[in-house]
């Protein structure tokens, strides 16, 4: 099938003797790994119309600078990359690119338009007019190699039930330590603005997840897209600066002052003129009255607020939350839930793992249960609805006479159970409907009704039903 449009990168560093020889470079289209490309070759890659960024990766740390460029439908669009020129006094000058590329890794090679070969296509152009950029005779067909597809970035449900680009898409995700698995085979989309939480037993692989989606730590296999960046060695920098990671434990520096240790690490994340950036912060997490006290001298559950500020400081797309509200009293974990509230109508990602699953059940879009692999992810109505029955509790004066024969007759009860000697449970398929008729039944059999209503599972029951018969959940 033809692309709407075609990008061509070709590699042209000098060498003479086999077009192969030497390190093969990556070529990246958005981010992502499109292909390979070696001395003297050229690729052709097919791309969707519209805006695109290219870049190209030698080895793990020496990159080209992302050239962005928009490419308009049945248009070719050539570029050239090629290691960079040297000033005469090779050495002297090899020396110092070696030592600046400590700390700049795009001083290497280039990526520039080639301007030399026509670059449109005409209208209705066949597959034979991506490569009509150079004659036929130039180009080996050894050295062309033309890439069906690039990988788009994973698509997840919005909160309106439209589909949109994932704020994260994690793909068969996998981490070991040695023996250990720490996950395996982790899948799943969390959509921008939404309350993802995440939950499972301790040593259910959480904290690891967070480490490795956050850059901490690398995976073993699998893939993910994190803030639409796709998760790799060379895009740690950038996955970073569009997040915000708050672990259990704040790590503030306790000699210094609440606006000391937010200066500090607002130095970190290359932010200019923070103040401003700084009171807003404390202002969210109720913090101004306290800008000047040491750290050292705050309660826990003030850190944790601490922690929650610096988190806010770069403004990220994704936050990653690891028990925000552990050690907090009632009043402070309210005020907590209100700024993740506040955060996800600003189009924030709130990635969340707790042990609190009322928390979870209240502040959470959808959740996932994680032990080690992931059990099941959904909203809790969704949850619930899946793993129990529809059921009525109903409670009476006295104990039903031939309870049997009355509940079995009633249209939509498909099963009841005794709860103690005057109430009873029954599975039905509508609620709504068999409240009424059950009702009606009892009346006609002379029963005193005290109570009907629909049974509520929470969070919790559907959490103890998925890990019950868990041997993970329960290993020491």
């Amino acid at each position: 099938m033809t692309a709407a449009a075609t990008m061509s990168i070709s590699r042209q560093d000098g060498w003479s003797g086999n077009s192969h020889s030497g390190r093969a470079w990556q070529v990246l289209i958005d981010g992502s790994v499109a292909t390979s490309i070696s001395n003297n070759e050229t690729v052709d890659l097919p791309v969707a119309a519209g805006h695109h960024a290219a870049q190209v990766t030698s080895m793990r740390f020496l990159r080209s600078p992302k050239v962005s460029l928009e490419v308009a439908e049945g248009q070719v669009i050539r570029l050239s990359c090629r290691k960079r020129a040297r000033h005469p006094f090779i050495v002297q000058r090899s020396i110092i690119y070696l030592l600046a590329s400590l700390f700049k890794h795009d001083l290497w090679i280039s990526l520039t338009p080639d301007d030399t070969v026509e670059t449109d296509l005409e209208a209705g152009g066949d597959d034979s007019g991506l490569r009509a950029g150079a004659p036929a005779a130039s180009r080996s067909p050894a050295s062309i190699r033309t890439i069906t597809s690039v990988r788009e970035i994973t698509s997840a449900p919005t909160l309106d039930g439209k589909r949109g680009a994932a704020a994260l898409a994690v793909h068969q995700l996998t981490k070991r330590f040695g023996q250990r698995t720490a996950f395996s085979e982790v899948s799943f989309e969390v959509a921008y603005g939404e309350v993802f939480g995440f939950l499972g037993p301790n040593g259910a692989g959480k904290t690891t997840t967070v480490r490795t989606l956050g850059t901490l730590i690398a995976p073993t296999s699998g893939s993910a897209t994190v803030a639409g960046i796709p998760l790799s060695p060379e895009n740690e920098v950038e996955i970073r600066q569009r997040i915000a990671i708050m672990p259990e434990a704040p790590g503030l520096y306790l000699r210094l002052t609440v606006t000391e240790n937010l200066e500090y690490f607002a130095g970190l994340y290359g932010l200019h003129n923070p103040g401003p950036r700084i009171e807003k912060a404390l202002e969210a997490v109720s913090l101004a009255n306290r800008a000047g006290d040491l750290c050292g001298g705050l309660s826990k559950g003030l850190r944790q607020r601490v922690g929650l500020a610096r988190t806010l400081l770069s403004d990220p797309a994704v936050m990653f939350l690891d028990e925000p509200t552990s050690g907090l009293d009632p009043v402070a974990a309210l005020e907590v839930h209100d700024l993740i509230i506040g955060l996800r109508q600003q189009g924030v990602t709130i990635f969340l793992t707790t042990h609190r699953l009322d928390e979870a059940e209240k502040l959470c879009d959808r959740v996932a249960i994680m032990n080690t692999t992931l059990r099941t992810v959904g909203t809790p109505a969704g949850l619930r609805e899946q793993l129990f029955k529809k059921s009525l509790i109903l409670t009476t004066v006295e104990p039903v006479k031939g309870p049997e024969q009355l509940f079995t007759s009633v249209k939509g009860v498909e099963s009841w159970r005794a709860e103690g000697l005057d109430s009873y449970v029954l599975s039905v398929s509508e609620p709504r409907v068999a409240a009424p008729e059950v009702v009606r039944a009892l009346v006609n059999a002379g029963a005193d009704v005290l109570s009907i209503g629909e049974t509520q599972h929470s969070l919790e029951d559907v959490y103890l039903e998925l890990i019950a018969d868990d041997v993970e959940a329960h290993k020491p």
